[in-house]
């Protein structure tokens, strides 16, 4: 069983959920909501990321014999499940932010409508994959606004938590901005830019530091940047002008450890004295959008940054707090209630009203309000079948970036408040909540 596929990635209750319905003949229309409740401290938004995995993968959902010889065996369901299983298949409609949207904490990202059994069962994995694409996208994200222009590139692929971490990282790091990534499979499949140069192990397996970076310029003329650090990072600097005086380009160089903006000066003094005044710096080690913010308002002569560990593991705030809830059943808005987890019932839409180029307010109506301003949410599948065609990364990363460009400067901060940006809720949404609650008393 491939788990990148497998209708069982997915938590234990969703199928004896889907038993019960099953056994009680539940299967008429249902509308679930996939959409943040809050955003981490200091979060001014967040970036809705991995659409496309999940319709790829709910779009092919089926059981396969190993999984429903699973379902037979395990002891937990009746018999006969495994054969209704058997006949599963998406069925339903899709209605999605398109990839990179920016969005605001109870903002739909997704909305799902189904025969109950079949939109219960997506659940997990339809969450596992948007929550982990969207808090390294965010996250990414935050660090291109630090950077301020500055070259970002993603390094983290080996403290990723696992493959589709690692590939998630790469490409929501492309998405946010990034100038490229190490990750030569994202390359691959993506298309992204595959950057990367040498290792403190290269330099290591030379009797001499200098003789490492002449192996390396032969070998790669057209790309000689240089990891000076490996023992003292004043005389790595040295060796790479002297390396220029032999008549080998030296594009750049890299440090990975110290004091980052105290050894760009000095480097950058060597750099310049030897004649190297165009040779970019390029820094790495732990780096996040804060580090990157320090080093920028330190005024290092730093022209990019190599991130890795810290985003590409969202370090600080590793998760969003998503939630996919029952909006609609039978053609009744539902709501759930409870403290602090309490949403805005029925099938919505979110319209974005701008102002001279900027975002200045959202408001979170019913789906079927005719208000002012941008709807985000298009279709994406009906009937099961893509009606929206999958976009190009390349199209993904514009809007992303026309988006935060878009963004009031409060929201774009590092420290910024929860509630920096407005979103209404209309009063026929509010009108919808008041009836729920009256009804479900």
């Amino acid at each position: 069983m491939d788990p990148r596929h497998s209708p069982l990635l997915t938590d234990l209750y969703q199928l004896t959920m889907v038993d019960a319905y099953l056994q009680q003949g539940m299967q008429e229309p249902a509308s679930f909501e996939l959409f943040s409740r809050r955003l981490p401290p200091g979060y001014g938004f967040y970036v809705a990321s991995g659409i496309e995995a999940a319709l790829e993968w709910l779009t092919h959902l089926h059981f396969g014999e190993a999984e429903l010889d699973w379902i037979r065996g395990c002891g937990h369901f009746r018999p006969g499940l495994a054969d209704e299983l058997a006949r599963l298949r998406f069925t339903g409609h899709v209605e999605a932010v398109p990839e990179g949207t920016i969005l605001f904490p109870e903002e739909p990202i997704l909305r799902v409508t189904a025969p109950l059994p079949e939109a219960q069962l997506i659940e997990s994995r339809l969450m596992n994959l948007v929550h982990l694409h969207s808090l390294l996208t965010t996250k990414a994200a935050r660090t291109v606004i630090a950077a301020g222009g500055g070259q970002v590139v993603d390094f983290g692929m080996r403290r990723a938590h696992g493959a589709e971490a690692a590939m998630a990282a790469a490409r929501g790091t492309w998405l946010a901005g990034y100038s490229g990534t190490a990750t030569c499979l994202a390359g691959a499949e993506h298309g992204i830019p595959t950057v990367g140069t040498m290792a403190h192990s290269y330099v290591l397996a030379f009797d001499r530091e200098l003789d490492a970076f002449r192996a390396f310029a032969e070998a790669h003329p057209e790309n000689v940047v240089l990891l000076i650090d490996t023992y003292d990072i004043g005389t790595g600097a040295e060796r790479a002008v002297a390396l220029a005086g032999e008549g080998f380009p030296v594009h750049g160089v890299r440090i990975d450890s110290g004091d980052l903006a105290a050894e760009a000066r000095r480097v950058r003094g060597i750099l310049d004295a030897g004649g190297l005044e165009s040779a970019k710096i390029m820094v790495s080690g732990d780096l996040d959008e804060h580090s990157v913010a320090r080093l920028r308002a330190d005024g290092a002569p730093i022209d990019g940054f190599g991130v890795g560990t810290k985003v590409d593991t969202a370090a600080d705030h590793p998760h969003l707090d998503m939630a996919y809830k029952l909006q609609e059943y039978r053609g009744v808005a539902r709501r759930k209630r409870s403290p602090g987890k309490a949403h805005w019932p029925g099938r919505k839409q979110v319209r974005r009203d701008y102002r001279d180029g900027t975002a200045v307010g959202d408001t979170l109506c019913r789906s079927d309000e005719a208000l002012p301003g941008e709807p985000l949410l298009v279709e994406m599948v009906d009937g099961g079948q893509r009606t929206r065609a999958a976009e190009a990364t390349a199209t993904a990363r514009e809007r992303l970036s026309a988006g935060l460009a878009a963004l009031p400067a409060p929201c774009r901060s590092l420290e910024a408040d929860g509630a920096a940006y407005p979103v209404t809720i209309s009063d026929a949404l509010r009108a919808a909540g008041e009836a729920a609650d009256r009804r479900e008393a």
